[in-house]
């Protein structure tokens, strides 16, 4: 394809920021609780299903999505999202209106949630071909628009359940996202197969110890370090989902903040969220994708450690800003990391697989939490059990600094082994 045709790559990071702003919007998902518990006196366990819900389909969505794309391409799968997006909010809005707590599960869980995963693969994998030369910043940039979405999203729907209700909120933003995401979904192509951005040579340490090599999604799940990456992901997202999960009735409890003021503290990790995803995904281009993570579960550790003890505003805001920052570091570094050990080429199916963690991830801790806080009174059990898990986990990214091998070299030891 000739170069003039091709489209400007930084016009499909744009649309890809816009898109993942309107996904992100789940991390918002605490700012629901309180009222829903309040209107519906539905428990606090079953309110926080709908969030794990949204999260575990998001996984099945990022595996639909991730294979779809490699066969058909980036714009079809993003505009199919962006309608099931919309309609997942309206089904809420619909659900919340009757009071129906098993429609809100599958408008919000299972309609939204896999629109949502749809989405989320799909400029992911999209930027890391783009963006050979920028791999980690870019796919950083990519993810860190959804570690903002609630930045946009917390304050405004506070304010509209206030004026308008729980139900006009949930349509509200159905509408807007829907509109929004299949016109971002517009701006979306893969560049030729092979394609390099003028000019550029792989010179980085980083950049040369990718392969080159682009691994099938059956070959790449057949390796090891394919189940390590999901271990990695999976143990990163339980740390910090089950802190976002809870965010606003935790600072209430934990640090004696206003509801107006723990829904601050929403959009402060959804700052950090998005810093995090940007900045530990520039890191890791200097540094590796495997001393980044571990980076990320030390910092961790402190920051869980820290969080129970944090009886003021200050104190509680500073640990989970570290949490906000380390979870969404482990989605700027994971993508590129894939592509790194297994080539860009299926990039959203493999992305895709890995990205189940993300939904199995959700599952345990925002369970666990809200279980421990209904039986208990408190949140302190739960996020020591966690600390513990992350502690031991600090293993994993040194097992990870050694690559795959690449599918003709496996073909080939096999071969000389039955010699």
């Amino acid at each position: 394809m000739p170069e003039k045709k091709l489209p400007n790559r930084w016009s499909v990071a744009i649309a890809a920021v816009v898109m993942q702003i309107c996904l992100g919007a789940v991390y918002g998902w605490s700012v629901f609780v309180k009222p829903l518990v309040a209107n519906y006196h539905w428990p606090l366990t079953r309110v926080s299903l709908a969030f794990t819900l949204a999260v575990a389909f998001l996984g099945v969505g990022t595996v639909i999505g991730g294979l779809w794309q490699d066969r058909v391409g980036p714009r079809k799968v993003a505009t199919v999202a962006g309608v099931l997006y919309g309609i997942g909010y309206l089904v809420a809005a619909w659900a919340s209106s009757t009071g129906s707590l098993s429609m809100l599960y599958i408008g919000y869980g299972v309609i939204a949630g896999i629109g949502m995963g749809m989405g989320y693969i799909t400029p992911v994998a999209t930027i890391a071909k783009w963006f050979p030369d920028r791999r980690g910043l870019m796919t950083g940039i990519a993810v860190c628009g959804y570690g903002a979405g609630a930045l946009v999203m917390s304050p405004f729907a506070a304010r509209e359940i206030v004026r308008f209700g729980i139900p006009a909120t949930f349509a509200t933003l159905g509408i807007v996202y829907l509109i929004l995401v299949v016109a971002s979904a517009q701006f979306y192509a893969n560049p030729p197969e092979g394609w390099r951005p003028a000019g550029w040579q792989p010179t980085s340490a980083v950049a040369r110890a990718a392969t080159t090599v682009n691994f099938t999604v059956s070959q790449a799940m057949r390796t090891w370090q394919f189940w390590l990456l999901w271990l990695m992901l999976f143990l990163n997202v339980s740390a910090g989902i089950m802190v976002i999960s809870q965010a606003s009735p935790m600072a209430q409890q934990i640090a004696g903040l206003s509801a107006i003021a723990a829904a601050g503290v929403v959009g402060l990790i959804s700052i950090f969220n998005a810093i995090g995803r940007v900045f530990w995904a520039w890191v890791s281009d200097y540094i590796g994708r495997a001393a980044t993570y571990a980076l990320l579960y030390a910092i961790e550790v402190g920051a869980l450690f820290f969080l129970v003890r944090a009886h003021s505003a200050g104190a509680f805001s500073v640990s989970v800003a570290l949490i906000g920052l380390c979870y969404g570091g482990g989605f700027g570094v994971m993508p590129s990391f894939t592509a790194d050990f297994f080539g860009p080429k299926f990039m959203g199916g493999i992305y895709g697989w890995i990205l189940l963690a993300w939904g199995a991830g959700a599952i345990p801790s925002p369970i666990l939490i809200a279980r421990v806080r209904e039986t208990t009174g408190v949140y302190a059990p739960a996020i020591h059990i966690l600390n513990v898990v992350v502690l031991v986990a600090l293993i994993l990214p040194l097992l990870a600094r050694k690559r795959p091998v690449p599918p003709g070299e496996v073909v080939e030891m096999r071969r000389s082994s039955v010699a």
